[in-house]
């Protein structure tokens, strides 16, 4: 199974492609989309859907995990993520490919074993368990992938009870 990991921001959206096999997790790529500032927000939207409806046709992922958005206390940003997250999510819709959330407190226990880790520990993490050299940068990718990681877990959770 191929999942891909989303973490929505406006000015990072970071994402995240592991591959599961078993028991064992593999990492098939990691990064960023950056949107300019300068740029008019329909060019950043577009840009946004376009790149990840391209990334998710490249490697043809068998489900989508996303972060689900938490509590901001600048309203502009959490309408801007918002929207970034609505666009990302209408491109894997159009793909049929099936969207799971889960809220960063799920993510870092599923992948730390704590729910209030670090990011340097979620990025720590990360890179042990999809055996990496080094940490994936930039930390909206790392995030990305332990996303993809926490759904892959759920996955493997629920496969036990199945047999």
């Amino acid at each position: 199974m191929k999942i891909l990991g989303l973490d929505p921001g406006f000015g990072t959206f970071g994402y995240g492609i592991i591959e599961v096999a078993g028991n064992k997790l593999y990492h098939v790529a990691h990064g960023a989309i950056i949107t300019e500032k300068d740029e008019p927000i329909q060019s950043r939207l577009k840009s946004l859907y376009e790149q990840i409806k391209k990334i998710a046709q490249s490697h043809s992922p068998d489900e989508v995990a996303v972060e689900q958005l938490f509590f901001y206390r600048n309203v502009t940003t959490a309408i801007a993520v918002g929207e970034a997250r609505g666009v990302s999510l209408l491109a894997v819709v159009e793909l049929d490919i099936p969207i799971f959330e889960y809220t960063p407190h799920a993510v870092k226990k599923a992948v730390t074993g704590s729910g209030k880790a670090s990011k340097g520990d979620v990025q720590k993490w990360v890179t042990l368990l999809l055996g990496l050299k080094e940490k994936p940068r930039p930390d909206d990718a790392a995030d990305a992938l332990a996303i993809a990681i926490c759904h892959a877990h759920r996955r493997m959770f629920e496969r036990r009870f199945e047999q």
